[in-house]
């Protein structure tokens, strides 16, 4: 006989009273919290993000016209150093002074629907700063190359007063574009690349990328990449920047993130960029919110529908007509909303 799980409830209240006072443990545990499939804990989560999102209006009253923190993406195909860069940029930014939040993103397998979050390993030094958190969490089928808690742990840290948050995103190649629709600046990495592996590099996540930076400019492949990095500045003036609100050029990098040359001026780049952008990027933020909660609106009908087994079995039915032909899918997909629709009827009118 399967014994069923008894879920733990959150004490929301002490929970965020905590965030906002930085602590990282409270950090861990708020994600933990909004990550979770639960119904009950997401009702908690709902509750725990307003109050921190309350908290952040009022302490930031004073500079509503300037960001309270600065959002980055980092992104790029498998091999291209993400995971180094962000350990060189964060130390350097704790260094200076700031607190550095990385939320990393890593592939579950199809299969078993796990994943290995190894991320956190190859930042082994970023990991124990004592100004720096490190967050590794699984995608769980979420595409874009971020998971659907991102957006509401960025908030988060934002609420324990991180000035800087980083989201390392999957590497999947192109598709992972969706960072860019929760974060101010989108960083492309690039790994030192010639003819064919040129080409692989697809238009769509360059059409996004705010900076490109050709990484690994060091030792043998210092030339390589010195080369790549003239190939891309060609390529990028026939490219038509997706979004852009003002006249920012895309510039073209390189950088190492083992002898740290051109991390700095990686860092200086995206300064110039905020300042330049910022107006915008308060404008685009709002955009944002705006978006996420029609992806939640989507997202909670399909999980009331599936949770529903009046309408699970029609959904089932749905499905086996269709997969045998004798229904389109938008056909299908209507009578799934209608029955969803006549039982939300029925629930309001007893």
């Amino acid at each position: 006989m399967l014994r069923r799980t008894a879920y733990r409830l959150f004490n929301v209240e002490d929970i965020a009273s905590r965030v906002i006072k930085g602590e990282k443990r409270a950090v861990a545990r708020a994600i933990t919290l909004v990550e979770s499939g639960n119904e009950a804990h997401r009702k908690q989560a709902d509750e725990l993000l307003q109050l921190v999102a309350q908290k952040k209006l009022e302490m930031s009253t004073a500079s509503k016209n300037r960001l309270p923190s600065f959002r980055i993406a980092v992104s790029g195909p498998p091999g291209a150093g993400k995971s180094c860069f962000i350990e060189s940029l964060g130390t350097a930014l704790t260094e200076s002074g700031q607190k550095v939040a990385v939320l990393t993103i890593d592939p579950s397998s199809t299969i078993s629907g796990g994943s290995l979050l190894g991320d956190k390993t190859r930042m082994d030094g970023l990991s124990i700063n004592p100004n720096a958190y490190v967050r590794p969490s699984p995608t769980r089928g979420c595409l874009g190359g971020v998971a659907e808690a991102t957006y509401d742990a960025i908030h988060l840290c934002e609420g324990a007063g991180f000035d800087t948050c980083i989201v390392e995103t999957v590497g999947v190649g192109q598709s992972e574009v969706a960072a860019r629709d929760m974060t101010d600046c989108f960083i492309l990495l690039l790994p030192p690349a010639n003819g064919d592996e040129l080409q692989g590099i697809k238009k769509g996540i360059v059409e996004v990328a705010d900076i490109v930076c050709i990484t690994k400019a060091d030792g043998s492949t210092e030339r390589l990449a010195q080369n790549t990095q003239m190939e891309y500045r060609k390529a990028i003036q026939l490219i038509r920047p997706y979004g852009r609100m003002t006249d920012w050029k895309t510039p073209v990098l390189t950088c190492s993130a083992v002898t740290h040359a051109g991390v700095k001026e990686v860092w200086e780049t995206v300064m110039k960029f905020k300042e330049k952008e910022e107006s915008a990027l308060l404008s685009r933020r709002r955009e944002h919110r705006v978006k996420k909660m029609w992806d939640f609106v989507r997202k909670d009908i399909t999980r009331r529908i599936e949770s529903d087994p009046a309408i699970a079995a029609r959904a089932h039915s749905a499905t086996l007509e269709v997969t045998a032909g004798t229904k389109v899918p938008r056909r299908g997909a209507r009578d799934i909303l209608d029955a969803w629709l006549a039982a939300q009827i029925k629930t309001n009118a007893s």
